[in-house]
Protein backbone atom coordinates (compact mmCIF):
# COMPACT_ATOMS: atom_id res chain seq x y z
CA UNK A 1 0.00 0.00 0.00
CA UNK A 2 2.90 2.39 0.82
CA UNK A 3 5.76 2.99 -0.92
CA UNK A 4 7.12 6.06 0.92
CA UNK A 5 7.11 7.57 4.13
CA UNK A 6 7.59 10.80 5.14
CA UNK A 7 6.65 10.66 8.90
CA UNK A 8 5.21 13.46 11.35
CA UNK A 9 5.17 13.64 14.79
CA UNK A 10 1.08 14.76 16.23
CA UNK A 11 0.90 16.51 19.10
CA UNK A 12 -2.23 18.72 20.60
CA UNK A 13 -1.37 22.48 22.00
CA UNK A 14 1.39 23.41 24.05
CA UNK A 15 2.76 19.72 22.77
CA UNK A 16 0.46 17.53 24.72
CA UNK A 17 -0.74 14.45 23.03
CA UNK A 18 -3.47 15.19 20.13
CA UNK A 19 -6.70 13.85 20.54
CA UNK A 20 -9.15 13.00 18.33
CA UNK A 21 -12.22 11.12 17.26
CA UNK A 22 -12.62 9.60 14.23
CA UNK A 23 -16.01 10.66 13.83
CA UNK A 24 -15.15 14.25 14.16
CA UNK A 25 -11.75 13.88 11.91
CA UNK A 26 -14.40 12.67 9.14
CA UNK A 27 -16.46 15.55 10.03
CA UNK A 28 -13.87 18.38 9.54
CA UNK A 29 -12.03 16.48 6.35
CA UNK A 30 -16.09 16.82 4.61
CA UNK A 31 -15.64 20.41 3.98
CA UNK A 32 -12.61 19.57 1.99
CA UNK A 33 -13.57 16.93 -0.46
CA UNK A 34 -11.52 17.20 -4.02
CA UNK A 35 -13.30 18.71 -6.54
CA UNK A 36 -12.06 18.85 -9.82
CA UNK A 37 -9.75 22.03 -11.35
CA UNK A 38 -12.44 25.05 -12.60
CA UNK A 39 -11.93 26.48 -16.25
CA UNK A 40 -8.89 28.37 -15.00
CA UNK A 41 -7.93 26.70 -12.10
CA UNK A 42 -4.33 25.52 -12.26
CA UNK A 43 -4.73 22.83 -9.26
CA UNK A 44 -6.89 21.31 -6.83
CA UNK A 45 -6.45 19.24 -3.98
CA UNK A 46 -8.93 17.54 -1.84
CA UNK A 47 -10.04 14.32 0.54
CA UNK A 48 -11.29 11.54 -1.63
CA UNK A 49 -12.77 7.75 -0.16
CA UNK A 50 -9.56 5.66 0.23
CA UNK A 51 -10.70 2.89 -0.16
CA UNK A 52 -11.44 3.53 -4.24
CA UNK A 53 -9.47 6.78 -4.39
CA UNK A 54 -12.41 7.88 -7.29
CA UNK A 55 -14.22 11.39 -6.13
CA UNK A 56 -17.40 10.32 -8.41
CA UNK A 57 -17.95 6.59 -7.91
CA UNK A 58 -19.88 7.33 -4.21
CA UNK A 59 -19.97 11.27 -3.03
CA UNK A 60 -21.39 9.54 0.46
CA UNK A 61 -17.90 7.00 1.12
CA UNK A 62 -16.02 8.09 4.29
CA UNK A 63 -13.23 10.05 4.08
CA UNK A 64 -11.35 8.31 6.54
CA UNK A 65 -10.72 3.96 7.19
CA UNK A 66 -10.15 2.80 9.78
CA UNK A 67 -8.38 -0.57 9.73
CA UNK A 68 -7.38 -2.56 12.97
CA UNK A 69 -7.53 0.89 14.80
CA UNK A 70 -5.05 2.78 11.99
CA UNK A 71 -6.33 5.36 10.11
CA UNK A 72 -6.13 5.68 6.56
CA UNK A 73 -7.35 9.06 4.12
CA UNK A 74 -6.59 9.96 0.77
CA UNK A 75 -5.21 13.23 -0.86
CA UNK A 76 -6.00 13.57 -4.64
CA UNK A 77 -4.06 16.25 -6.45
CA UNK A 78 -5.34 17.72 -9.95
CA UNK A 79 -3.01 20.00 -12.04
CA UNK A 80 -3.70 21.94 -15.45
CA UNK A 81 -0.74 20.96 -17.90
CA UNK A 82 0.38 23.51 -19.65
CA UNK A 83 3.36 22.63 -21.78
CA UNK A 84 6.03 25.49 -21.66
CA UNK A 85 6.34 25.93 -25.43
CA UNK A 86 2.88 26.60 -26.11
CA UNK A 87 2.63 29.37 -23.38
CA UNK A 88 5.70 31.01 -24.95
CA UNK A 89 4.35 31.09 -28.48
CA UNK A 90 0.86 32.43 -26.82
CA UNK A 91 3.05 35.21 -25.05
CA UNK A 92 4.91 36.17 -28.46
CA UNK A 93 1.77 36.25 -30.26
CA UNK A 94 0.08 38.54 -27.41
CA UNK A 95 3.80 40.50 -27.75
CA UNK A 96 3.46 41.02 -31.40
CA UNK A 97 -0.12 42.58 -31.07
CA UNK A 98 0.86 44.71 -28.54
CA UNK A 99 4.02 45.60 -30.15
CA UNK A 100 1.91 46.94 -33.27
CA UNK A 101 -0.65 48.69 -31.78
CA UNK A 102 2.14 50.98 -29.29
CA UNK A 103 5.15 50.72 -31.93
CA UNK A 104 7.37 49.67 -29.23
CA UNK A 105 8.17 46.29 -27.52
CA UNK A 106 7.10 45.57 -24.12
CA UNK A 107 8.96 45.67 -21.39
CA UNK A 108 9.69 43.24 -18.91
CA UNK A 109 6.80 44.30 -16.39
CA UNK A 110 4.04 44.18 -19.63
CA UNK A 111 5.96 40.56 -20.60
CA UNK A 112 5.09 39.92 -17.29
CA UNK A 113 1.53 40.46 -17.41
CA UNK A 114 1.26 39.22 -20.89
CA UNK A 115 2.04 35.74 -20.00
CA UNK A 116 -0.43 35.83 -17.08
CA UNK A 117 -2.92 36.78 -19.68
CA UNK A 118 -1.60 34.19 -21.72
CA UNK A 119 -1.84 31.29 -18.94
CA UNK A 120 -5.16 32.43 -18.12
CA UNK A 121 -7.01 32.24 -21.67
CA UNK A 122 -5.18 28.62 -22.31
CA UNK A 123 -6.29 27.30 -18.56
CA UNK A 124 -9.79 26.25 -19.88
CA UNK A 125 -8.05 24.13 -22.80
CA UNK A 126 -5.64 22.38 -20.71
CA UNK A 127 -5.29 18.37 -19.70
CA UNK A 128 -5.49 17.91 -16.27
CA UNK A 129 -3.36 15.32 -14.57
CA UNK A 130 -4.35 13.84 -10.61
CA UNK A 131 -1.93 12.60 -8.27
CA UNK A 132 -2.72 10.76 -5.20
CA UNK A 133 -1.16 9.95 -1.73
CA UNK A 134 -2.29 7.88 1.34
CA UNK A 135 -2.29 9.40 4.61
CA UNK A 136 -2.01 7.54 7.28
CA UNK A 137 -2.42 8.18 11.14
CA UNK A 138 -1.54 6.22 14.08
CA UNK A 139 -3.78 7.84 16.86
CA UNK A 140 -2.29 5.80 19.98
CA UNK A 141 1.29 6.48 18.51
CA UNK A 142 0.86 9.99 17.78
CA UNK A 143 2.26 9.55 14.77
CA UNK A 144 0.81 10.57 11.08
CA UNK A 145 2.43 9.42 7.56
CA UNK A 146 2.59 10.39 4.42
CA UNK A 147 3.24 8.11 1.15
CA UNK A 148 5.01 10.77 -0.25
CA UNK A 149 7.94 10.68 -2.75
CA UNK A 150 9.08 14.43 -2.00
CA UNK A 151 8.72 16.79 1.08
CA UNK A 152 6.76 19.12 -1.03
CA UNK A 153 3.51 17.16 -1.56
CA UNK A 154 4.12 15.67 2.38
CA UNK A 155 4.00 19.48 3.35
CA UNK A 156 1.25 19.55 1.36
CA UNK A 157 -0.82 17.09 3.03
CA UNK A 158 0.11 17.84 6.38
CA UNK A 159 -0.45 21.39 6.21
CA UNK A 160 -4.67 20.79 5.00
CA UNK A 161 -4.99 18.24 8.33
CA UNK A 162 -3.72 21.26 10.12
CA UNK A 163 -6.44 23.46 8.74
CA UNK A 164 -8.77 21.27 8.88
CA UNK A 165 -8.86 19.60 12.23
CA UNK A 166 -8.27 21.97 15.43
CA UNK A 167 -6.23 21.88 17.78
CA UNK A 168 -3.69 19.74 15.78
CA UNK A 169 -0.24 20.37 15.62
CA UNK A 170 2.69 18.47 13.00
CA UNK A 171 6.23 18.48 12.86
CA UNK A 172 8.99 15.84 11.00
CA UNK A 173 9.98 13.60 13.76
CA UNK A 174 13.07 13.87 13.89
CA UNK A 175 15.78 11.69 15.98
CA UNK A 176 19.06 12.31 18.44
CA UNK A 177 21.23 10.93 15.82
CA UNK A 178 21.03 11.86 12.14
CA UNK A 179 20.54 9.59 9.86
CA UNK A 180 23.79 10.04 7.71
CA UNK A 181 25.82 9.63 10.68
CA UNK A 182 24.26 6.70 11.76
CA UNK A 183 24.52 5.09 8.24
CA UNK A 184 28.19 6.47 8.32
CA UNK A 185 28.75 4.05 11.17
CA UNK A 186 26.85 1.31 9.83
CA UNK A 187 28.88 1.36 6.57
CA UNK A 188 32.19 1.53 8.50
CA UNK A 189 30.94 -1.06 10.60
CA UNK A 190 30.04 -3.42 7.84
CA UNK A 191 26.32 -4.14 9.22
CA UNK A 192 23.35 -2.64 10.80
CA UNK A 193 22.10 -1.85 13.89
CA UNK A 194 19.66 -4.69 15.69
CA UNK A 195 17.22 -6.09 13.39
CA UNK A 196 18.02 -4.37 10.51
CA UNK A 197 20.65 -5.86 7.87
CA UNK A 198 22.34 -3.61 5.17
CA UNK A 199 20.96 -4.04 1.39
CA UNK A 200 23.13 -2.90 -1.78
CA UNK A 201 22.33 0.28 -2.77
CA UNK A 202 23.56 3.66 -1.04
CA UNK A 203 24.23 7.18 -2.19
CA UNK A 204 27.69 9.20 -0.59
CA UNK A 205 27.87 12.88 -1.14
CA UNK A 206 30.90 14.84 -0.08
CA UNK A 207 30.37 17.71 2.62
CA UNK A 208 32.81 19.79 0.16
CA UNK A 209 32.35 22.51 -2.69
CA UNK A 210 32.49 19.67 -5.00
CA UNK A 211 29.70 18.06 -3.66
CA UNK A 212 30.93 14.83 -5.38
CA UNK A 213 28.31 12.12 -5.48
CA UNK A 214 29.22 8.14 -5.43
CA UNK A 215 26.50 5.85 -6.11
CA UNK A 216 26.27 1.59 -5.58
CA UNK A 217 23.51 -0.08 -7.29
CA UNK A 218 23.09 -4.42 -6.65
CA UNK A 219 26.75 -4.02 -4.63
CA UNK A 220 28.20 -5.26 -1.82
CA UNK A 221 28.34 -2.57 1.09
CA UNK A 222 30.52 -4.13 3.10
CA UNK A 223 34.28 -3.10 1.50
CA UNK A 224 36.99 -1.66 1.65
CA UNK A 225 36.42 1.04 -0.83
CA UNK A 226 32.99 2.02 0.41
CA UNK A 227 34.93 2.60 3.89
CA UNK A 228 37.36 4.63 2.50
CA UNK A 229 34.56 6.87 0.93
CA UNK A 230 33.02 7.58 3.99
CA UNK A 231 36.28 7.49 6.55
CA UNK A 232 39.03 9.01 3.88
CA UNK A 233 36.76 10.57 1.27
CA UNK A 234 34.83 12.79 3.37
CA UNK A 235 31.53 11.28 2.00
CA UNK A 236 28.45 11.34 4.06
CA UNK A 237 25.46 8.72 3.45
CA UNK A 238 22.48 10.07 1.37
CA UNK A 239 20.28 7.12 1.17
CA UNK A 240 21.24 3.23 2.42
CA UNK A 241 18.62 0.30 1.41
CA UNK A 242 18.08 -1.73 4.32
CA UNK A 243 16.27 -4.65 5.27
CA UNK A 244 13.91 -4.90 8.69
CA UNK A 245 13.98 -8.48 10.43
CA UNK A 246 14.48 -10.07 6.97
CA UNK A 247 10.37 -8.99 6.92
CA UNK A 248 10.34 -5.18 5.28
CA UNK A 249 13.09 -3.43 2.57
CA UNK A 250 13.30 -0.28 2.21
CA UNK A 251 16.09 2.95 1.67
CA UNK A 252 16.64 5.65 4.30
CA UNK A 253 17.11 9.00 3.62
CA UNK A 254 19.54 11.53 5.46
CA UNK A 255 16.07 13.37 5.87
CA UNK A 256 14.65 10.33 7.62
CA UNK A 257 12.13 9.53 4.68
CA UNK A 258 11.51 5.84 4.00
CA UNK A 259 11.36 5.15 0.23
CA UNK A 260 11.03 2.20 -1.78
CA UNK A 261 9.32 0.19 0.84
CA UNK A 262 8.41 -3.16 0.10
CA UNK A 263 6.63 -6.01 2.31
CA UNK A 264 8.19 -9.37 1.77
CA UNK A 265 6.20 -11.64 -1.13
CA UNK A 266 5.17 -14.49 1.47
CA UNK A 267 3.41 -11.48 3.89
CA UNK A 268 1.71 -9.64 1.45
CA UNK A 269 0.68 -12.84 -0.53
CA UNK A 270 -0.82 -14.16 2.77
CA UNK A 271 -4.55 -14.95 2.76
CA UNK A 272 -5.06 -13.34 -0.12
CA UNK A 273 -8.29 -11.28 -0.43
CA UNK A 274 -11.52 -12.53 -2.69
CA UNK A 275 -12.41 -8.65 -3.53
CA UNK A 276 -11.58 -4.98 -3.62
CA UNK A 277 -12.73 -4.51 -0.37
CA UNK A 278 -11.15 -7.15 1.43
CA UNK A 279 -7.89 -6.00 0.03
CA UNK A 280 -8.00 -2.82 0.92
CA UNK A 281 -8.24 -3.87 4.46
CA UNK A 282 -5.68 -6.82 3.76
CA UNK A 283 -3.19 -4.19 2.72
CA UNK A 284 -4.10 -2.02 5.05
CA UNK A 285 -3.41 -4.22 7.61
CA UNK A 286 -0.30 -5.41 6.68
CA UNK A 287 1.49 -2.74 5.63
CA UNK A 288 0.21 -0.86 9.46
CA UNK A 289 1.19 -4.07 10.99
CA UNK A 290 4.67 -4.11 9.83
CA UNK A 291 5.36 -0.58 9.98
CA UNK A 292 4.17 0.00 12.88
CA UNK A 293 7.16 -2.05 14.59
CA UNK A 294 9.47 -0.75 12.29
CA UNK A 295 9.27 2.81 12.77
CA UNK A 296 9.55 2.21 16.66
CA UNK A 297 12.85 -0.08 15.95
CA UNK A 298 14.08 2.27 13.32
CA UNK A 299 13.93 5.67 15.40
CA UNK A 300 15.55 3.40 18.38
CA UNK A 301 18.81 2.72 16.23
CA UNK A 302 18.84 6.22 16.24
CA UNK A 303 19.23 6.72 19.86
CA UNK A 304 15.65 7.68 20.42
CA UNK A 305 13.22 10.66 19.04
CA UNK A 306 14.71 14.13 19.76
CA UNK A 307 12.38 15.85 22.53
CA UNK A 308 10.07 18.75 21.30
CA UNK A 309 12.13 22.34 22.83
Amino acid sequence: MFKNLVIYRATGANGVPWEADLGDVEAALQAGRFLPCGATQPVSSGWVPPRRGEPSRDAQAPLVESVGGQWVLRLMVEQKVLPGAVVKRRVEELARQAEAATGRKPGKRQTKELKEEAVLALLPQAFTKQASAFVWIDPRAGLLMVDAGSARRAEEAATLLVQALPGLSLRLLQTQTAPATAMAAWLVEGEGPAGFSVDRECELKSTDEMKSVVRYARHPLDTDEVRAHVQAGGKQPTRLALTWKGRVSFVLTDTLQIKKLSVDDGIAEHGKPRDADEGFDADAAIATGELRQLIPDLVEALDGEQPVT
